[in-house]
């Protein structure tokens, strides 16, 4: 070997016949480019090197966006699991007392909620109530739900509206719960009856945020609604 070789004979052989082993490890390439740009001197601009080191950047910035894709799309696809296995669970019920109670129990259970809370508007004061499912039902005046939708302001009404509770209304929540966020869906039975609301509580501020995407719940709420009209009837 000469004294100009700086490289064992083996290792360099090594790296002829296999180059992506150098060309496909990042931080053997940033020592390789490094080393060159310092036996060129400060007077020289490497636009390769700047080139490879804008590339990597964008390679980066790539990856971190296909791994936010990928966690987006399992957290789609969870949430997707979790309503379907809350929708077979509350078609289950032969009775509308059973009912009431799997959505206060093993359907809160499954959607990860605190609290659910079913509000049914009628005109008629002395509408009937079901003692023992008080905690779940509670029957309101027309044009509570609206009212309670858009905190008394009016306005348009979502059939979803995700937000964060500051004050519990009583019709709504036991103060003890600690509710800190809902989600509220609106559940119209059609023309022959009046709307009613179906209240998700959780004592997390951030388990429900209006930044959230609805789709998942306004198809919950679309099957409620059907469920809920046989009862009706």
């Amino acid at each position: 070997m000469s004294s100009q070789t700086k490289i064992e004979s083996a290792l360099r052989e090594a790296i002829i016949s296999s180059p992506n082993v150098i060309l496909d490890d990042k931080d053997v390439m940033r020592a390789l480019i490094s080393a060159n740009e310092r036996a060129m001197g400060d007077n020289v601009v490497d636009l390769r090197g700047l080139a490879m080191e804008r590339l990597e950047e964008r390679l980066d910035h790539i990856q971190d966006t296909h791994r936010s894709v990928i966690a987006a799309a399992y957290e789609n696809l969870a949430g997707a699991n979790q309503i379907n296995r809350a929708i077979l669970k509350m078609l289950e019920p032969m009775e509308f007392a059973q009912f009431l109670r799997d959505l206060n129990g093993k359907v809160a259970d499954i959607l990860r909620v605190d609290a659910v809370k079913l509000v049914l508007e009628s005109g008629n004061s002395n509408a009937p109530h079901i003692k023992e499912l008080n905690d779940v039902l509670t029957v309101a005046e027309p044009g509570f739900v609206d009212k309670y939708l858009t905190c008394g302001r009016g306005g348009t009404v979502r059939q979803v509206t995700l937000r964060g509770v500051h004050d519990l209304a009583p019709e709504i929540y036991d103060k003890s719960n600690g509710i800190k966020s809902e989600a509220c869906l609106k559940l119209d039975f059609g023309d022959a009856h009046l709307p009613g609301l179906l209240v998700l509580g959780a004592r997390d501020p951030d388990f429900f945020s209006s930044q959230q995407g609805t789709d998942l719940l306004v198809f919950f709420t679309g099957v409620f609604e059907r469920v809920m009209r046989r009862w009706l009837e």
